[in-house]
C-alpha cells in the first residue's frame, strides 16, 4: 500500500458544500446557503469563488433571497468585472417589476456596483426609475444618479440625468425632493461644470421650502443645506427665506436646528444690522442654542463648538445667556473646557462679577487640566474687561496663596499677561510673585516669572540675585525659559551697569559658546554686538516701550471665520478648521458669507467663481490702514486707489511719443529731483526694428527673475512678487498675484507714491476675474514716467499700493536702473568728446567689475540690447578701451569707459555725468548685464 492515503480526503470542504447546496433545487436549502455565504463574507472570509453559483440565485421571487444576492454582488462585483455582467439582464428585469421594492432594490445596487463595464447598461433602467410612478422608487433613483455620478461623471453629465435630476426638486412628494436635493449637493461638491445646470435659483428654492416642512427631518437638513448654499438676490427675499426656515429652530432633532441656524447666520448678513428684523431673530437664534446644552454630552459638545462660531460672529445673541455656559459637576472634561472658552467669549463689564465668582469656584476643583484653563479664563478676564481688572488681580493673588503649585504657576504667566496689557499699575504684587520663585518648575512658568523680573528689575532690590539663580541651571532650562533669562539679564545690566557686568558677561558667553541652539546662539551675538558697539542704541532696542497686548488672542482669523459659519453643523464647524484641510479633494469649492445688500443686488459669491465667471462686483471702500514706521512714507495713505482719475485718463489717453519738455537745463539730479521731468523716447533701432532681417541678433534687453515684493503673511494671503522689464521703448512691471488666502480676492488695482522717475501706471491693472485660493493670476503692467516726482533713498525705490477686496497693502520694490536706458542713447562722437572733456574730472568715479567671462564683443552685444551704446572702440597696449554713453528717461546723460585686458576677468569701468547721484545704479546695471 502506498502513501497515497494520506494526501486523500474525503471531506470536501466548506466553499464545496456550499456550492453544492446553492445548486439545490430546494428554494429554502438555497436560501440558507446564501445566508451561510453572507455570514462567511461578513467574518471576512473569501467567498468570491462563488460568485456564479450565488448570482444563479438572482432569479428568484422571494424578496429576502434577492437582497442577500445583491448584498453579495455589491461585495464581489469589482473583484470579479465579467461575471458581474451575468447579472444585468437581472437588474433591468427588476427594474420592470410590478413590485416597487424589488425595483427600488434593483435601482440601489446597480448604484453601489462600481464596475465600468456595466454602467453603459444601466443608463436605460436608472432613467425609467426616475420617471416611476412609485416615489420610492424615484427617491432611490436620486440617490444612485450620484453614485454613478462618482463613477463615472462625464457619462451622467452626456446621458442628461442632471436635468432629469433637477426636475426632481418639482416632485409632489418631499422625500423625492429631500433626496434629488441630497444628490445635487454630492455632484456640485465633487464636479464645478455640473454647476451651469444644478444652479438654484428663487423658484427652486421656493419648492424646497414648500417641500421643507413635509420632509422628514434628515430630508430637511439636506434641503436647508441646499438653501444655505444659495445667495438671494436681495436683502427682501433673505428676510422671506429667514421667515420660512425660522420655524425649525423649534424642532427635536439637533442636526435641523443647527442647519436652520446656519441659514439665518448666513442670511443675516444680507440685511441691514439696524433692522427690526435682526434683532428679532437674533432673539428667536438664542433658545434653540440654549436646548442644545441639555442633550447628552457628545450633543453637547458639538453644539458647544457651533455656538462657540456664532458667539464670535454675533456675540449679542447670547449675551443674556451666560449661566447656562456654568460648568456642572458631572460635565465630562471637553464639554467644561469649551464652556469655559465660551463664558469668556460673553464676559462684560455686567456679568464680570459673577463670572468671577464661577471661575474662583473652578479654580478649587480636582481636575488640574480644568483648574489651569480656569485660572487663565480669570487673567483673560483681567485683560478683556479693564474695569475688572483690579478684582481679577486680587482674585489671583488669593489663588497664588493656596500655594497649591500648578495654580500658581498658572497665575504667574496669566499675571505677566496682564502686566503686559496695564503697565505700571499693579507692579505692587512683584514681591508676592518672588516669594514663590523656588516652587516653579514649568517652563512658561519660570519664562513669565524672568520676564517680570527683568522688566521691573529696577523695583526689585535682589534683581541679580534672583536672576543669578536660574543662571546656575542654564544648560538644563528649557528653551523658552534660556531666551527669557538671556533677554532679561541683559535688561538688568542697562538698567544697572555697574554690579551686573559679570553677569551679563556671563550669560552671553553661554548663549554664544556653550550652546547649540541657533536661535539662543544668534540672539546673544545680536546682544553682544550692541552692547559691545552702542550701548545707547542697546537701551533703546531692548528697553524699548512694549505694544499692548490685545484683548483676545485666540479668536479665529475673520476670513476662516466666515467659511466657518458657513459650514454650521457638519465637521468643520466642529474641528474649526475648513473642509480641504482634513477631507482629501475638497479644495475646489470656499464657501464665504454673502456681501450685505447695498441697492437691492448681491453679488453671487458663497462659492468660488468657475472660469468664465462674470467679474465681482467691486466691494465698498476699506478703511485705509496706516503702514509701520519701516514701511512707506505718508503720501500712501492719501492716495485713491478707485480707478483712474480724469485727469490720469487724459494722461493715458495722450500719444506715449509726446514728451514732456524739461524745464530750463538745469543740473536736474544735482538740485533734488523734484524737476526729473522726462518722457518716454521713441523706441526702436537704429534699423527702424529690422535689425533681424538683416542678420542681426534681435535685441533681448536683460530681465531679472521674479522676487517676492509682498509675502503673504503681510497681505492677509496675498503674496505678490515681480521684476521689471523694458520691451519696444516701455518699461514694464511683471506683476503676479498668488491667493494663499482662503476666500477669492477681486478688484485688484496699483498705484505708486512719488518717485525719482516719475514712474507710475500707464493703464490700470488688468487681471480679469478673481484669484481663486491656491491660484495666480499675473499681469504685464506698462509705466510711463509722467508721474509726480520726489527724490527718493535709494535712486530707485519704488513704493507702492495694492488694493483688492480685503484691504489695501503696501510694498516697496528697487527699479533695476537698465529698465530706465533710453532707445535714443546713442551719442555722435563729437558731442560725445566734447561734453567728456566739459564734465569736470572731480566728477569721474571708477568702479571694478569682477568675474565676467565675455569677450569684448559679446560684452558690446549685451551693453547695446540693454540701451548702452559703444560709440568709439581702440586697442592701446593689448587692452580693449570702449566708450559708451547711454540716456536715462528723464533725459540725463551718462558718459563710459570699459577697460578690458587680455586674459583678466576683472573690468574697469570710469563713469562720468553732471549728477553723480546716479552712479551706484548705473555701476550694478552694468554689472548685471554683464554676469546675465
Amino acid at each position: 500500500m502506498t502513501d497515497s492515503k494520506y494526501f486523500t480526503t474525503s471531506k470536501k470542504g466548506e466553499i464545496y458544500e456550499l456550492k453544492v447546496e446553492l445548486q439545490s433545487d430546494k428554494k429554502e436549502k438555497k436560501k440558507e446557503a446564501v445566508k451561510k455565504v453572507i455570514a462567511s463574507m461578513t467574518v471576512g472570509k473569501d467567498v468570491s469563488a462563488l460568485f456564479p453559483d450565488v448570482v444563479n440565485c438572482i432569479q428568484t421571487d422571494n424578496l429576502e433571497l434577492k437582497k442577500l444576492v445583491y448584498l453579495y454582488l455589491m461585495n464581489y462585483a469589482k473583484s470579479q468585472p465579467d461575471l458581474a455582467i451575468m447579472a444585468v439582464n437581472t437588474f433591468v428585469k427588476d427594474c420592470e417589476d410590478s413590485n416597487p421594492l424589488i425595483r427600488a432594490l434593483a435601482v440601489r445596487t446597480m448604484g453601489c456596483i462600481r464596475v465600468d463595464k456595466i454602467i453603459d447598461y444601466l443608463c436605460q433602467p436608472l432613467r425609467n426609475c426616475l420617471k416611476d410612478e412609485d416615489p420610492y422608487v424615484r427617491k432611490t433613483a436620486a440617490v444612485c444618479v450620484a453614485k454613478l455620478h462618482d463613477i463615472n461623471a462625464q457619462l451622467v453629465e452626456d446621458q442628461g440625468f442632471l436635468d432629469l435630476l433637477r426636475d426632481m426638486l418639482s416632485d409632489s412628494n418631499p422625500m423625492v425632493v429631500a433626496n434629488a436635493v441630497a444628490a445635487i449637493s454630492e455632484i456640485l461638491e465633487s464636479s464645478p461644470t455640473a454647476q451651469q445646470v444644478l444652479e438654484m435659483n428663487a423658484s427652486t428654492i421656493n419648492k424646497l421650502l414648500t417641500a421643507l416642512n413635509e420632509c422628514t427631518e434628515w430630508g430637511q437638513v439636506f434641503i436647508l443645506d441646499a438653501i444655505s448654499n444659495y445667495t438671494p438676490k436681495d436683502d427682501k427675499e433673505a428676510q422671506s427665506i429667514c421667515e420660512r426656515v425660522t420655524p425649525r429652530l423649534a424642532h427635536a432633532n439637533a442636526a435641523v436646528v443647527l442647519s436652520a441656524v446656519k441659514v439665518i447666520m448666513k442670511f443675516m448678513e444680507m440685511l441691514d444690522s439696524s433692522a427690526d428684523y435682526i434683532t428679532m431673530l437674533v432673539k428667536k437664534l438664542a433658545p434653540p442654542l440654549v436646548t442644545l446644552l441639555s442633550a447628552e454630552p457628545e450633543i453637547q459638545y458639538v453644539a458647544l463648538r457651533n455656538i462657540n462660531l456664532v458667539v464670535q460672529k454675533r456675540p449679542d445673541i447670547l449675551k443674556n445667556e451666560m449661566k447656562v455656559f456654568f460648568v456642572k459637576y458631572n460635565d465630562p472634561i471637553y464639554v467644561k473646557l469649551e464652556k469655559l472658552d465660551i463664558m469668556i467669549r460673553l464676559t462684560t463689564q455686567a456679568n464680570i462679577a459673577q463670572v468671577l465668582a464661577e471661575l474662583k469656584e473652578y479654580a478649587t476643583e480636582v481636575d488640574v487640566d480644568f483648574v489651569r484653563k480656569s485660572v487663565r479664563a480669570i487673567g483673560r478676564c483681567a485683560i478683556k474687561v479693564e474695569q475688572a481688572a483690579e478684582r481679577c488681580v486680587s482674585t489671583l493673588l488669593d489663588l497664588i496663596q493656596t500655594k497649591v503649585n500648578y495654580v500658581v504657576q498658572e497665575a504667574i504667566v496669566v499675571i505677566k499677561d496682564i502686566f503686559r496689557k496695564y503697565p505700571n499699575k499693579y507692579e505692587s504684587i512683584i514681591a508676592t510673585l518672588c516669594e514663590n520663585l523656588d516652587t516653579l518648575d514649568e517652563p512658561e512658568a519660570r519664562a513669565s516669572m524672568i520676564w517680570i523680573i527683568g522688566e521691573y528689575a529696577e523695583r526689585i532690590d535682589n534683581a541679580d540675585e534672583l536672576l543669578e539663580s536660574f543662571l546656575e541651571g542654564f544648560q538644563d532650562e528649557n528653551a523658552q525659559v534660556q531666551l527669557q533669562l538671556l533677554s532679561a539679564i541683559v535688561k538688568l545690566f542697562l538698567k544697572r551697569p555697574t554690579d551686573t557686568q559679570e553677569l551679563v558677561q556671563q550669560v552671553l558667553s553661554l548663549a554664544t559658546q556653550d550652546s547649540d541652539n541657533p536661535d539662543l546662539r544668534d540672539r546673544g551675538y545680536i546682544y553682544w554686538r550692541l552692547l559691545s558697539t552702542d550701548p545707547a542704541a542697546a537701551k533703546e532696542v531692548v528697553l524699548a516701550e512694549k505694544p499692548l497686548i490685545s484683548e483676545e488672542t485666540d479668536l479665529i482669523e475673520p476670513t476662516l471665520l466666515d467659511e466657518l459659519i458657513c459650514h454650521i453643523s457638519s465637521l468643520a464647524s466642529v474641528y474649526h478648521k475648513p473642509p480641504n484641510s482634513f477631507v482629501e479633494g475638497k479644495g475646489s469649492l470656499r464657501r464665504v458669507l454673502p456681501p450685505r445688500s447695498q441697492s437691492g443686488n448681491v453679488t453671487d459669491e458663497q462659492t468660488s467663481p468657475g472660469p468664465g465667471a462674470p467679474e465681482a462686483a467691486a466691494p465698498p471702500p476699506q478703511a485705509t490702514v496706516i503702514p509701520g514706521v519701516d514701511s512707506l512714507i505718508g503720501d500712501l495713505l492719501d492716495i485713491d486707489l478707485g480707478g483712474p482719475s480724469m485727469q490720469q485718463q487724459q494722461v493715458f489717453q495722450q500719444p506715449q511719443s509726446q514728451t514732456p519738455v524739461p524745464s530750463a537745463g538745469m543740473d536736474l539730479l544735482g538740485d533734488g529731483l523734484d524737476s526729473l521731468l522726462g518722457g518716454p523716447a521713441p523706441g526702436g533701432d537704429a534699423l527702424g526694428g529690422l535689425g533681424d532681417i538683416f542678420g542681426m541678433p534681435a535685441s533681448q534687453s536683460y530681465v531679472p527673475p521674479q522676487e517676492v515684493w509682498l509675502p503673504a503673511n503681510k497681505a492677509k494671503g496675498m503674496e505678490v512678487t515681480g521684476t521689471f522689464s523694458r520691451k519696444q521703448g516701455n518699461i514694464y512691471m511683471e506683476l503676479t498675484f498668488t491667493n494663499r488666502a482662503m476666500q477669492p480676492m477681486s478688484g485688484l488695482a496699483i498705484q505708486f507714491n512719488k518717485n525719482s522717475f516719475g514712474l507710475m501706471p500707464a493703464n490700470p491693472l488688468n487681471i480679469q476675474g478673481a484669484v481663486l485660493p491656491n491660484q495666480s493670476a499675473s499681469s504685464s503692467l506698462q509705466l510711463n514716467t509722467m508721474g509726480p516726482v520726489q527724490r527718493m533713498d535709494p535712486l530707485t525705490s519704488l513704493q507702492v499700493a495694492i488694493k483688492n477686496n480685503i484691504d489695501v497693502f503696501y510694498f516697496s520694490s528697487l527699479v533695476p536702473m537698465h529698465a530706465l536706458f533710453v532707445e535714443d542713447g546713442e551719442m555722435d562722437k563729437k558731442i560725445f568728446l566734447g561734453t567728456w572733456k566739459d564734465i569736470p574730472a572731480q566728477n569721474e568715479v571708477q568702479y571694478e567689475i569682477t568675474n565676467v567671462q565675455h569677450n569684448a564683443d559679446m560684452v558690446s552685444q549685451k551693453l547695446k540690447n540693454n540701451n548702452v551704446f559703444t560709440i568709439a572702440r581702440r586697442n592701446v597696449e593689448g587692452q580693449d578701451m570702449m566708450y559708451q554713453s547711454l540716456k536715462l528717461t528723464n533725459g540725463i546723460w551718462v558718459l563710459a569707459e570699459l577697460k578690458i585686458q587680455p586674459n583678466n576677468p576683472n573690468f574697469m569701468l570710469s563713469l562720468k555725468a553732471r549728477a553723480m547721484d546716479i552712479y551706484p545704479g548705473i555701476q550694478q546695471a552694468y554689472d548685471m548685464i554683464l554676469h546675465n
